[in-house]
């Protein structure tokens, strides 16, 4: 048994997740303002990513003017989320500022929200935001 590589799986790690956006510069920004993040690689035009403060995590952002923005909650026949972004905070204090954060850097709340209402201690709570791009992210409590 190889002892790097206990489980003979592939030394693969997550690297960016990548979303799409008519202009990424803008969707950088954003998403700068929103989580104190910086740039860390532009090619003008057509990918810009940004970085945790600790280099471990980036998203990146690729243009595409073609981009349809999904429709959120999913309707049949609409251009459908592919996927979103999870953003924790420690409790609700945190999760309303994070909310108020979030609209003044440019998020949009979305109309219908599955995760608000105050739910048992033994379940999470969250809160759905469109970003300027149209793709949701939420930011968490998890219990």
């Amino acid at each position: 048994m190889d002892t790097e590589n206990p489980n003979g799986l592939l030394p693969i790690a997550l690297d960016a997740v990548v979303l799409e956006c008519r202009d990424a510069a803008a969707l950088s920004d954003f998403y700068i303002r929103l989580l104190g993040w910086r740039k860390n690689h532009v090619e003008e035009n057509e990918w810009t990513d940004i970085i945790s403060p600790s280099g471990g995590v980036r998203i990146a952002f690729q243009q595409n003017p073609d981009y349809i923005p999904p429709v959120w909650p999913d309707e049949p026949g609409a251009q459908q989320q592919m996927a979103h972004l999870d953003f924790t905070v420690q409790n609700q204090e945190q999760l309303e500022l994070a909310v108020q954060h979030a609209l003044s850097c440019g998020a949009v709340k979305a109309g219908v929200q599955y995760g608000e209402a105050v739910l048992p201690e033994s379940e999470s709570l969250w809160i759905t935001l469109l970003d300027p791009a149209g793709h949701p992210f939420c930011f968490v409590i998890w219990s």
